[in-house]
């Protein structure tokens, strides 16, 4: 049988409008097509290839679990769901961990747990949820509604209730929403689908300080900000604030499908048996993975390479704007780079994103001005290299028309 584009368009739900390629392998950070057309991977799977495609050890976990064990039911537990349980409790603040299989499933499961947490210590009228404007928590009908991205939660019917949105950096516009009603607060400690967005210091510490003010937890949707994107194992390392509970997915697989759910042990007390589950949450196969990723992931040549890789980067980026002058700033950290258009380039991310497909190039956007860079944090310096100088052919093309 013959695979052709078109055949998405015959056999797929029309959600989604994929590029004309198709991508048949990977192998770091480069990807062939069926034409054997090899491309440059600045996009990552959209910050999910934290080891770039086929990486030896992921592969070799992926066989060697493939032949024991794969899935089970959560009537039993298992061997590496436990192992990279241990683990991510030992690297970071949480002492529980639930597992889902996707960002969405972990937040989902984030915001049932504060609720449940609230109605457990004070109440049913402690239900209120803030998130941001421009946030993103996925698109389950709960996170969608979380989400502060109207386009998306739009058309579905009646949304869930006590769903409130403050203005990111904006400590003014959280103060007016929150009461001793607030149960959570959540929030991307570098927000990615609103356009790369990194908190100020005087703005996260202050949502800290309101969440213990008003007895309310505080959550870190570390989906897309995880497992080293930042240089850091996670983003709120930096920060010098601890959340309540945590969700990570995307890197966290490096590939495969997987998130989790990880907060303190009295928080976790409310998710009693029955409260909450996921068919596929923990499997032994997501798992092994996922705790071969933390292997590699967290040792300091690959956390400190992110820092010096973003350097490249930036000074890749600089030079193209000094020729072209099309984009104001670049923001973010690390491997989660955004290059947010000038006044002149307004609402023209897509065509940037095209224009670099023409020239063997995958990148991303986020929202309508912001061209997204979110690469293995492996990727060898010449690919960057190679892939800056398709980019600079890409925006040359845009800019000429």
């Amino acid at each position: 049988m013959k695979v052709t584009r078109e055949l998405f368009s015959d056999v797929m739900v029309p959600n989604y409008n994929p590029a004309k390629m198709i991508p048949v392998k990977g192998k770091g950070s480069r990807v062939w097509d069926q034409d054997d057309n090899e491309y440059v991977d600045f996009a990552g799977g959209i910050a999910v290839n934290v080891l770039g495609h086929c990486h030896p050890e992921l592969v070799g976990a992926l066989k060697e679990q493939g032949e024991k064990l794969w899935h089970l039911s959560n009537v039993w537990t298992n061997e590496p769901a436990l192992r990279l349980a241990k683990k991510l409790t030992d690297l970071t603040f949480a002492d529980r961990v639930y597992y889902a299989n996707s960002g969405a499933e972990a937040n989902e499961a984030a915001l049932k747990l504060a609720r449940r947490w609230a109605l457990d210590h004070h109440g049913e009228q402690k239900n209120q949820i803030i998130s941001f404007k421009k946030g993103f928590h996925g698109r389950t009908f709960f996170t969608v509604t979380v989400g502060g991205q109207e386009a998306y939660s739009e058309g579905f019917g009646p949304k869930p209730g006590a769903v409130e949105h403050a203005e990111y950096n904006d400590l003014e516009s959280l103060k007016a929403l929150m009461s001793d009603n607030t149960c959570a607060v959540m929030m991307e400690p570098l927000q990615g689908e609103g356009g790369i967005i990194e908190p100020t210091d005087e703005f996260v510490k202050g949502v800290r300080e309101l969440c213990d003010q008003h007895n309310a937890l505080l959550i870190f949707d570390e989906v897309q900000s995880g497992v080293g994107r930042t240089g850091k194992l996670y983003a709120y390392m930096n920060l010098g604030v601890t959340p309540d509970i945590l969700t990570t997915a995307k890197s966290l697989g490096g590939g495969f499908p997987v998130g989790a759910m990880l907060t303190k042990a009295d928080i976790a007390e409310s998710l009693k048996p029955g409260t909450h589950g996921s068919t596929y949450g923990g499997n032994p196969l997501a798992c092994a993975i996922a705790e071969k990723v933390l292997d590699v992931v967290n040792t300091p040549e690959v956390l400190d390479g992110v820092k010096q890789k973003e350097q490249l980067f930036r000074d890749g980026i600089k030079a193209i704007n000094d020729k072209y002058n099309v984009f104001s700033e670049v923001r973010g950290q690390g491997m989660l780079l955004g290059c947010a258009l000038n006044d002149e380039y307004q609402g023209r991310a897509r065509d940037f994103l095209m224009a670099s497909n023409d020239q063997q190039l995958m990148v991303l956007v986020a929202g309508a001005n912001v061209v997204r860079f979110a690469p293995s944090l492996i990727i060898p310096d010449e690919d960057i290299r190679e892939g800056l100088a398709r980019f600079e052919r890409a925006v040359a093309a845009v800019v000429n028309g």
